[in-house]
C-alpha cells in the first residue's frame, strides 16, 4: 500500500490520526476505538473538550508533528484538514509510502458500508439538527449510528455506533484535506438529506455566495432520486441550489408556502411550541425544550424527514420534546442569579437567531451579548455591517479583540474592525464596549452584570474559558 486509494479496509487494525483534536476527528477516533481498532493520534495542541474525550477513550496523543509519531508503522493514517503537505509528519508519511486517507473517506469506507447515510448539511443548524435527528430515531427504537460536530447532551458524546440501518451524519461543506479540496459531505453518499440553509461562510476557502452554493448543488446531485430530500426555503439560495441541481425535493420552513411549514411559534418560558402544517393542512402540535426560531426550523426539517422514513407523527413528537440539545449550542451554564449561556454562534445570522431565541425565552430581562470574532470568516471584514446589525438585538454588547492565528494572520485592512462595531452600536443606542483581553472582559462583566440578567457568550472556540469562568464566579 502506497497511497490513499490502495488500502484494504478489512486488513486495517492500527490507525493513526494526524490533527486528531478537530471535532470530527475526535468523533472518528472514538468510533475507531469502539470498533476495536488500535488508535493513536498527534496534534500541535490539544485542549478540552477534545483532550478530555480522548483521555476518557484511552487514546494516546503525541504533541507536536514529528516523523517518529508514525512508529510503530500504522496500517492506515487519517489526515485531518488542518495540516498541509509540508507538515513534517505528513511529509514522513508520504516518504514512507504509508496508506493514508481523509477523515470523511475513512468514515465512508470503515463505517458507512451497509448503512443508510442520513446527512444533515447547511450553513446554520446542522449540528443541532443532526443530534436531534439521531435522538428522535433512537427514541423510536431505530438504534441509529451518529457522527456529530459537537457533544450531544442526550447521548453524552459526539458519536454512537448503533445496530440499526441508519447512520446520521453531519455534513460539513468545509474542504476535506490537502489532497482533496472538495467539501467533506460529498464522501458520505447520502440516502436521505436535510439542507438547512445556504449563506456565505468560510471566507478562507470560498470566493463568494455563488461558490458556496455550488458545493451544495454538487451535494444535491449525488442523492439518489428515490431518497427523501428536505430543503429549508427560508434562505433564498437553497432554492437556487435545488434549481441548479435539477431534482425534486420537499421544502420546509417558517415562511414556506409549500411543503412543511411551522406556524404559531411561541415560547411559554420553559418550552417552544409550534404547529406543523403540511401542504396547507394542519398536521400536529410540537413542543421543544430548546428555544428560538432556528431550532423550530431544525425540528421541522427533522420531523419531515422522519415522516418520510416511516415514523408516525406521535413518535417524532415525543423524540423532539425530550431532546436536550448540544453542548455549546445555547447551552445554559447557570440559571441563577444570572442566566449564563454558552453558544457557538459566529455568523451574523446565527448571532441574530441566538439573541432572538434568548429574547423569546426571557422577554423582560436585560440581555448581554459577548462575542469573540474567532472563525476564519468572522475575523474578516466581509460581515462588518452585518455583525453590527445582529448584535443590536442585545441590550448590552462586549466584543473581544479579533482572534489571532499564526496560520492566518490577516492584514489590518482585511480584518474585522471591532472599534467600528462598538461605535456603530453606541450610535444606535446600545451599550457597547471592547477590551484588550479576556481578563479585562471578565472583570467588566463581574462589575456590570446584575442579578436577573442574561449573558450570552458567542464564539466558535474556547473563548479563553470565559463562559464557565464567569458562571463559576457568581
Amino acid at each position: 500500500m502506497s497511497d490513499r486509494e490502495a488500502f484494504d479496509a478489512t486488513s486495517v487494525r492500527t490507525v493513526h490520526l494526524i490533527a486528531i483534536s478537530g471535532v470530527a476527528m475526535t468523533s472518528l477516533a472514538g468510533m475507531l476505538k469502539s470498533r476495536g481498532f488500535v488508535v493513536t493520534g498527534s496534534d500541535q495542541n490539544v485542549y478540552p473538550p477534545a483532550s478530555t474525550l480522548l483521555e476518557r477513550l484511552g487514546i494516546p496523543v503525541r504533541l507536536g508533528y514529528r516523523p517518529e509519531n508514525l512508529e510503530p508503522r500504522p496500517d492506515l493514517v487519517v489526515v485531518g484538514n488542518a495540516v498541509s503537505r509540508t507538515n513534517p509528519e505528513v511529509a514522513a508519511m508520504l516518504d514512507r509510502g504509508l496508506a493514508y486517507v481523509s477523515m470523511p473517506e475513512a468514515i465512508r469506507r470503515l463505517f458507512l458500508v451497509g448503512k443508510r447515510p442520513l446527512v444533515v448539511a447547511g450553513t446554520h443548524g446542522k449540528t443541532t439538527s443532526t443530534a436531534m435527528l439521531a435522538w428522535v430515531l433512537a427514541e423510536a427504537g431505530r438504534d441509529p449510528s451518529l457522527m456529530l460536530g459537537g457533544e450531544s447532551l442526550d447521548f453524552g458524546g459526539n458519536f454512537r455506533l448503533g445496530r440499526g440501518e441508519d447512520f446520521v451524519i453531519e455534513g460539513d461543506e468545509y474542504d476535506t484535506a490537502f489532497f482533496d479540496k472538495g467539501p467533506k459531505f460529498l464522501h458520505y453518499e447520502p440516502r436521505g438529506l436535510i439542507l438547512t440553509a445556504i449563506e456565505f461562510d468560510h471566507a478562507d476557502i470560498y470566493r463568494d455566495l455563488d461558490h458556496v452554493t455550488s458545493a451544495f448543488v454538487s451535494l444535491l446531485r449525488i442523492v439518489p432520486r428515490d431518497a427523501p430530500v428536505l430543503v429549508c426555503d427560508d434562505f433564498p439560495h437553497t432554492s437556487v441550489a435545488v434549481s441548479a441541481a435539477g431534482r425534486d425535493v420537499e421544502y420546509f420552513g417558517l415562511r414556506s408556502s409549500r411543503g412543511w411549514r411551522a406556524v404559531d411559534v411561541r415560547d411559554d418560558g420553559s418550552a417552544t411550541h409550534f404547529t406543523v402544517r403540511h401542504d396547507g393542512e394542519r398536521d400536529v402540535e410540537v413542543a421543544l425544550a430548546v428555544m428560538g426560531e432556528m431550532n423550530v426550523r431544525n425540528a421541522l426539517g427533522v420531523f419531515a424527514l422522519c415522516r418520510r422514513l416511516g415514523l408516525p407523527a406521535s413518535q417524532a413528537r415525543l423524540g423532539l420534546r425530550s431532546f436536550r440539545g448540544v453542548r455549546r449550542r445555547q447551552e445554559v451554564l447557570a440559571a441563577e442569579p444570572i442566566v449564563v449561556i454558552d453558544d457557538f454562534a459566529h455568523h451574523p445570522t446565527a448571532i441574530a437567531a441566538t439573541l432572538e431565541a434568548v429574547r423569546r425565552r426571557h422577554p423582560s430581562r436585560k440581555i448581554w451579548a459577548v462575542f469573540e470574532p474567532r472563525s476564519n470568516t468572522s475575523r474578516r471584514r466581509v460581515f462588518q455591517r452585518e455583525f453590527t446589525q445582529a448584535l443590536r438585538h442585545a441590550d448590552a454588547v462586549v466584543v473581544a479583540p479579533v482572534f489571532f492565528k499564526d496560520t492566518d494572520s490577516l492584514p489590518e485592512a482585511d480584518r474585522l474592525s471591532v472599534g467600528e462595531i462598538v461605535e456603530s452600536l453606541r450610535g444606535a443606542g446600545v451599550a457597547a464596549d471592547t477590551f484588550a483581553d479576556d481578563e479585562a472582559i471578565l472583570a467588566h462583566l463581574r462589575r456590570s452584570v446584575g442579578a436577573g440578567e442574561v449573558v450570552v457568550f458567542m464564539s466558535n472556540g474556547a473563548f479563553g474559558g470565559l463562559p464557565r469562568r464567569f458562571a463559576a464566579s457568581m
